[in-house]
């Protein structure tokens, strides 16, 4: 069965297009199957500003107290997902929003209790959940929260949670949504670029500003062992006519000797 994972950063869904949901809707006539996890950065700091709450960043990862996992989840389950899941309905795909945390989706342990609090690293993915879901016809909208063995509920980078999906489905593509089409170096858009190329421009300017975080949190999904990411426009379409635009991120040639 051929199954895409797609990930939307929060930053984006705002900017979602038809001809965006235009390409989804290409791809399942194709009989793809397409599972979402996205992440809600933006509306969770604009939430936790509202209750003068200052967000704590460790090594990238949000420093998570009880107070602010609720917060999260009440962002990311009550807004951020009802959105991408209205949108996907509103252009004529059946889509359905699902917690990580329910029914055992995603499970996880403590990153560092201590540093990070109520954050997790996803080891375990009930893939027949979403199996089932994709089996009816429907796009599983899935949030990256995760339960723990003690039964807290855990927040997990989006990044690592879309590579836990994408390594459980064993998908065929696993594409990074962004505001721009692909990695342009001198200019040109690069339709293939391997991980140690993208270090290589990072450290020479080629590849810099904005499009540095954009690359990184591909990088991350790739680090977790996903063999490749395409970052894509969530603006155009990035399928038509069997034809992907974007650029393909490749990782293997990352292996230390």
């Amino acid at each position: 069965m051929k199954r895409i994972l797609i990930k939307c950063g929060g930053s984006v869904l705002d900017q979602l297009s038809s001809e965006f949901f235009e390409s989804i809707e290409e791809l399942v006539k194709k009989g793809y199957q397409i599972v979402f996890v996205h992440g809600g950065g933006p509306d969770i700091n604009q939430m936790l500003e509202k209750m003068n709450v200052t967000p704590v960043f460790v090594n990238g990862l949000r420093k998570t107290d009880e107070e602010t996992l609720r917060v999260v989840e009440m962002v990311l389950s009550g807004k951020t997902n009802r959105k991408l899941v209205e949108k996907l309905t509103n252009n004529k795909l059946h889509a359905i929003g699902v917690n990580g945390s329910d029914a055992g989706l995603f499970e996880a342990e403590y990153v560092n209790k201590e540093e990070l609090g109520f954050v997790g690293e996803i080891h375990s993915v009930n893939e027949s959940i979403i199996k089932l879901l994709l089996s009816k016809g429907i796009i599983p909208v899935i949030t990256p929260i995760a339960l723990a063995q003690d039964g807290k509920k855990l927040n997990v980078n989006a990044d690592y949670a879309a590579a836990a999906i994408a390594n459980a489905l064993k998908v065929e593509h696993c594409l990074f949504v962004t505001d721009v089409d692909g990695i342009r170096i001198n200019g040109k858009i690069q339709p293939e670029i391997t991980m140690k190329d993208i270090n290589h421009h990072i450290k020479s300017g080629e590849i810099y500003g904005g499009m540095i975080p954009k690359v990184q949190s591909a990088l991350s999904a790739l680090k977790k062992g996903v063999e490749s990411v395409m970052i894509v426009s969530g603006k155009n379409r990035f399928f038509s006519d069997h034809n992907w635009q974007g650029t393909k991120i490749i990782g293997k040639e990352m292996v230390i000797q």
